[in-house]
């Protein structure tokens, strides 16, 4: 059997530690051949000597220097110039995009010109520049494999389905940590309270973007650009049990939804073994042991960056990467005290309110929208 060659951009991350763990328990079906970080040389070390792969890159050139006087034996690569050369690597059949934020945005796009089949986690790269990396797909005839629990879960749903028979997308959000705290209790919210998730084990970035809902536009951003289905019919849903990952409705008023344990190694296998379903050593879901699936609206005047995604989908051209960018600001800012849990939206609607959206941008009036929200967020 021919191993599947596969690259790691983010590899020391939630996502690309879950991988890896998924890659292990699938036995030899899987080669690692380039794996790629930030500067977290310690773990990265470790992953080197169990999956020995061919090529590295560290982002950070300090990092990625120590790293080469320990491994003599492989490249190993440093900058953003790094980090395109493996997410390009020839041979790789996957490219698992794990890298956290607006970072992720040129590896993906270039791996998806070099012809590689990508598995989606970076939300970023769509959000900011869904219709060229899709349009770029479409001309190169690659497959891009959505990671996130949701959008896996809606691939599923509509894996023998007719586009023109979607009625709508329906996104479920667990809420977060703060789904019943007060607005004025919001107020006074720490980032240790925001970084305990009730159901996901993730990354700092991601989790403080569930607690704002913000992670739940952006993935309705991401939906849209994936799917082909326009924002208007594209609904968020707060399901705090997290056993329905999503859900499509068709004209005919019937509803799919995918169902499984919260375990992100499921949507990973998923991505990695397409159009293929294996066995995963993983629990099972039990219906017996559910007291009770509940569903709710979103409430977005206690939750304000959920709207403000929308908000910017409906503007579309450069907004949405304005949105994304400062929000990354914010919840930086946030993480290091320096300003409030509900400063965070109030920031990106400051900084969406004095930018002049390009409608249909290139790919370098994105990378200087981005650039430019970065700085107007620190300035608010």
């Amino acid at each position: 059997m021919t191993k599947k060659k596969i690259v790691i951009l983010g590899s020391t991350g939630s996502i690309g530690i879950n991988t890896l763990r998924v890659i292990e328990c699938l036995g030899d079906r899987f080669q690692v051949i380039g794996l790629a970080a930030r500067k977290n040389i310690n773990l990265l070390e470790r992953q080197i000597k169990k999956f020995h792969p061919k090529v590295v890159a560290l982002v950070d050139r300090k990092s990625a220097r120590e790293l080469r006087g320990r491994f003599k034996n492989i490249r190993v690569l440093s900058g953003r110039e790094g980090l395109i050369e493996v997410a390009t690597l020839a041979g790789a059949d996957l490219v698992i995009s794990a890298i956290v934020g607006a970072p992720g945005l040129i590896p993906t796009l270039e791996a998806v010109k070099a012809k590689k089949r990508v598995a989606l986690a970076n939300k970023e790269a769509l959000v900011m520049a869904g219709e060229i990396v899709m349009r770029e797909a479409h001309k190169k005839g690659v497959k891009i494999l959505p990671i996130d629990s949701e959008h896996s879960a809606i691939l599923q749903c509509l894996k023998a389905e007719k586009e023109k028979d979607v009625s709508r997308i329906i996104l479920t959000a667990s809420g977060g940590p703060f789904l019943k705290f007060s607005s004025s209790r919001l107020k006074s919210v720490t980032p240790q309270e925001a970084l305990r998730h009730p159901t996901w084990e993730m990354g700092k970035k991601v989790t403080i973007d569930s607690a704002t809902l913000m992670n739940k536009g952006l993935e309705v951003i991401e939906a849209h650009h994936l799917f082909g289905v326009d924002i208007d019919r594209i609904e968020v849903v707060i399901h705090p049990q997290a056993i329905v990952h999503s859900l499509v409705e068709f004209v005919d008023g019937t509803i799919l939804a995918h169902l499984g344990t919260p375990d992100m190694r499921l949507p990973i296998q998923y991505a990695l073994t397409y159009p293929e379903r294996l066995s995963a050593p993983l629990e099972r879901l039990d219906l017996t042991k559910i007291k009770g699936l509940t569903f709710q609206k979103p409430d977005t005047r206690k939750f304000p960056c959920l709207k403000l995604a929308y908000e910017a989908a409906r503007i579309g051209g450069t907004a949405p990467a304005v949105l994304n960018a400062t929000n990354e600001i914010a919840v930086s800012l946030f993480l290091k005290r320096k300003i409030k849990f509900m400063e965070i939206p109030r920031m990106i609607e400051k900084v969406l309110n004095r930018y002049k959206p390009i409608k249909n941008p290139t790919l370098s009036e994105i990378l200087k929208a981005d650039a430019w929200a970065r700085e107007e967020a620190l300035r608010c």
